[in-house]
């Protein structure tokens, strides 16, 4: 008992320590909530900067300089901001962005801006839906970042990654929904990334997590319980 103790007080502080450190060191507008938008306006077609302020939005590598709003596609790529109460609902406050992979090539969010000194990992909220599913890509000055889950909810996982090589660094920060049209076709809902300077645990570590992560995921269910109804608490289960 007193190892599980401890073990979830360390998984939840750093939860709790990478939630704090993530946000107003160069990059901006981390959790979507920077937007003018009502979170339950009428599905529509905005700009880019009034959707997504301080990201650029690419589709098949092209810029795209306006979005959708609340709304998706039946099978073409798309980039869209979702607020709470749609069809692929925010995963955290009032909005979340949603990258759809599909008929018309990859769909890209990304920014540049100034990684925290010190920060070893990289943390966002995502879920995603659909059939023979895209891969989510994050890389960083193009350089891939390899993911892993860290907790898993009934509404999201957490996800984290090492990126300790660009600690201090100006760079470009991309996530991606590679297309693998006509074969499958789906999306994925973003939220919450943050920078930590804590380092994403080790693969044999995880079992360790889903277990401290429990703690976790009361508190943050508790938080957001209004909003979202009740969330199960799903342990990570990693084989060594």
């Amino acid at each position: 008992m007193k190892h599980y103790l401890t073990t979830s007080i360390i998984v939840t502080s750093f939860l709790l320590v990478s939630k704090f450190d993530g946000f107003a060191q160069g990059f901006v507008n981390l959790n979507f909530e920077s937007t003018t938008l009502a979170s339950n306006g009428t599905p529509s077609t905005v700009a880019t900067t009034v959707g997504l302020p301080g990201w650029s939005a690419s589709i098949g590598g092209v810029s795209q300089s306006t979005i959708l709003y609340n709304n998706g596609t039946l099978g073409n790529s798309a980039i869209a901001i979702q607020g709470y109460n749609v069809f692929s609902p925010s995963i955290a406050g009032n909005f979340s962005a949603a990258l759809t992979a599909g008929a018309t090539g990859n769909a890209s969010i990304s920014q540049t801006g100034l990684i925290p000194a010190n920060s070893l990992s990289l943390l966002f909220e995502s879920y995603s839906s659909g059939s023979g599913l895209p891969t989510l890509s994050v890389t960083i000055n193009g350089q891939n970042i390899s993911i892993s889950p860290l907790l898993i909810t009934a509404n999201y996982t957490l996800y984290g990654g090492d990126i300790s090589a660009f600690s201090g660094q100006t760079a470009n920060l991309a996530f991606t929904a590679v297309s693998n049209y006509p074969q499958g076709f789906g999306y994925y809902v973003l939220d919450e990334i943050s920078f930590s300077t804590n380092p994403v645990p080790e693969p044999s570590e995880y079992a360790l997590l889903a277990l401290g992560g429990i703690l976790f995921g009361i508190r943050y269910w508790r938080k957001n319980s209004v909003k979202r109804g009740a969330a199960e608490i799903v342990p990570v289960l990693i084989k060594d």
